[in-house]
């Protein structure tokens, strides 16, 4: 499985580079720390999508422009052969464990304000996490597994087949039983 985490610190820095705006500047538009700024531009810190569409947002981007190789005007479609290059994140530093690789099904969208993702949770004995927040609203679909979502003060546990639509303004977690793995199909709407 190849991992393109390094790619989206890549492609967030050429872009405030681009733009000519400096990591102080991201920080007190995102609500990140230039540290936290510095680190995922670096590839120490590898982030969950909520840090990831606050920088989007700094940026004046859509978070499927960290991810974006090509821009298709017309319908994106994505054969099953091309799942195997995935995006990592994390809610801690590098050193801690990869708890989900993002395999992107619209990448070469142009313009979409939905990104949808086939998500393989992996094993963990982890029981607290770091919740985040965002705009917008996720929908989740169990393709096998078992999920827990922590959303605000409830918990949830979705089995195979099961969903659950939310606000992602709420504060969340998406995470595997403990331990054990998971798929899911998550398609996230960031307003633009």
């Amino acid at each position: 499985m190849i991992n393109n985490h390094s790619v989206v610190g890549a492609k967030i820095k050429g872009l405030r580079e681009s733009k000519n705006i400096s990591i102080e500047e991201i920080a007190e538009r995102s609500g990140l720390s230039a540290d936290q700024i510095n680190s995922i531009e670096n590839d120490q810190h590898l982030p969950s999508l909520g840090p990831l569409i606050k920088i989007a947002r700094a940026l004046g981007v859509r978070l499927g422009t960290f991810l974006d190789d090509n821009d298709e005007l017309g319908p994106a479609v994505c054969r099953a052969e091309e799942h195997n290059s995935s995006i990592s994140f994390s809610n801690d530093a590098a050193d801690a464990r990869k708890h989900m690789e993002y395999h992107s099904l619209a990448k070469q969208k142009a313009g979409r304000h939905m990104e949808p993702f086939i998500i393989d949770i992996q094993p963990s004995e982890e029981k607290d996490f770091k919740s985040s927040a965002h705009e917008g609203e996720e929908f989740i679909y169990v393709l096998n597994g078992q999920v827990e979502i922590d959303y605000g003060k409830e918990k949830y546990l979705l089995k195979e087949g099961d969903s659950i639509f939310y606000d992602s303004i709420v504060m969340h977690h998406v995470h595997g039983v403990v331990g054990e793995s998971a798929k899911i199909l998550a398609v996230v709407y960031i307003p633009f």
